[in-house]
């Protein structure tokens, strides 16, 4: 992993460990990220902002439907970062097994979380090598007490055996970033109509 006192402070700043569930002709993915933000602070307009980069399956389906689901994850939630955030949803049905229910955007909900929200994008923002989906919170389904996941927390208890499987990504990530063309101003077209 590259890493510079720039990245260190920034790591500072890192949201939740979060998964992000989308859906779009048929096909279900669920994803690990932690750019997750509280973009409102008034209760009557909740919203949040979630960078997602381009290469994901989630983008896709995101971009396509401009909906998605987001779930706050527990501190002992280290199985289910590893299911979802190891692989690509290109390579494995990453749901199968895990126990959620459609919520009425149509978005897999994760019933095994801390809090779950659907949300419905209002905006984006080409940040790169990835992009920013500002969504207003439609509803929002409180669950399990626990304290969050953070960034913080899952670096420094990371299982063993992942650690190696974990830093590759990270790296190729960070490659793949580093390759990105630099943002430009974009108009999100809305939801493919089908």
């Amino acid at each position: 992993m590259l890493t510079d006192t720039s990245y260190e402070l920034l790591r500072l700043l890192a949201s939740p460990v979060v998964a992000v569930t989308s859906a779009s002709r048929g096909r279900l993915n669920g994803m690990i990220l932690d750019s997750a933000i509280r973009a409102s602070i008034s209760p009557q307009v909740p919203r949040i902002s979630v960078y997602v980069h381009k290469w994901h399956l989630s983008h896709e389906y995101i971009w396509e439907t401009g909906v998605y689901g987001l779930h706050l994850l527990r501190a002992d939630q280290f199985e289910l970062i590893h299911r979802l955030g190891f692989v690509s949803g290109r390579e494995r049905d990453k749901l199968t097994g895990l126990d959620y229910r459609t919520g009425p955007l149509g978005v897999p909900l994760l019933e095994d979380c801390r809090a779950g929200f659907e949300c419905r994008v209002v905006n984006t923002m080409d940040a790169g090598a990835s992009t920013c989906f500002l969504a207003d919170i439609v509803a929002t389904y409180p669950k399990r007490d626990g304290d969050i996941m953070t960034a913080d927390y899952f670096r420094a208890n990371l299982p063993e055996a992942w650690r190696e499987e974990f830093a590759k990504n990270y790296r190729e990530a960070q490659e793949r970033i580093a390759q990105a063309p630099k943002p430009t101003p974009i108009t999100w077209p809305g939801p493919r109509r089908d």
